[in-house]
């Protein structure tokens, strides 16, 4: 498979046309991917434009790229959302992660009751961070959109989403379990997946999101940690709806 690269550039960019890439992403792919003068690469917006190109010159600094068909891939409808809580150590980024491998199209942090990670007055350096992991996760899975990573979320955040959107809250003492509902939606709103942190969701918050209309699913009969629990579940929903 050809390698693939992200740039605002190839939103304008026709057959024919010149594509430059040069910072980051040039070094990258010289020096990294080490691509090759006549290569066959694919280049994209992260918004839905697909180039293939060829490789016409290939620098650290600067690799330039003849485009050779174009494409545009509509975006997924209805959307999966992942609401992750913080988690401590590096879980939260594995969840991450995964989750946009396996074509996620949102996400928003959710600063848990329980969760152990705090940004509070580092929530900038936080959502670049997780912003950075989306967009090179994306790159490596090859997708034509690049999920939105959003805002930090309260628990009000998430009750009023429940108002317009499919949100299941992945809880293991739940009775319903997320096969049996997971191809109910049968409109274009989001189907939000609330996973919570290492001591799980707190009673509290369980109670709000399910007296604001959402539904508490299990994935089994076992726990799965908050790094894995969203990447299961966004793929019960991608084999539900079709989209594998």
């Amino acid at each position: 498979m050809a390698l693939h690269f992200v740039t605002d550039d190839a939103a304008a960019a026709g057959i024919g046309d010149a594509v430059v890439l040069t910072g980051p992403e040039a070094h990258h792919a010289a020096a990294v991917r080490r691509v090759r003068v006549d290569e066959a690469v694919t280049l994209g917006d992260g918004r839905g434009v697909w180039l293939d190109g060829v490789v016409t010159a290939a620098t650290p600094k600067q690799v330039d790229v003849r485009i050779t068909a174009r494409d545009e891939v509509p975006a997924p409808s209805p959307r999966i959302v992942l609401v992750q809580a913080l988690a401590k150590g590096d879980r939260d980024e594995l969840a991450v992660q995964a989750a946009t491998e396996l074509g996620v199209d949102a996400i928003v942090p959710w600063q848990a009751a329980r969760s152990v990670s705090r940004w509070d007055a580092k929530a900038e350096k936080g959502l670049a961070r997780w912003r950075t992991i989306v967009r090179e996760a994306a790159k490596q899975a090859h997708r034509a959109w690049i999920p939105e990573v959003e805002g930090i979320a309260r628990l009000s955040d998430l009750v009023a989403r429940a108002g317009d959107a499919h949100v299941l809250v992945l809880e293991p003492s739940a009775v319903e379990r997320l096969t049996a509902v997971a191809s109910d939606s049968s409109d274009d709103r989001d189907v939000v997946l609330v996973v919570g942190p290492e001591g799980g969701i707190a009673p509290e918050e369980l109670d709000a999101l399910r007296a604001a209309g959402a539904r508490l699913v299990r994935l089994g009969d076992t726990v799965l940690r908050t790094s894995t629990a969203g990447a299961a579940a966004i793929s019960v929903l991608s084999a539900a709806t079709g989209r594998w």
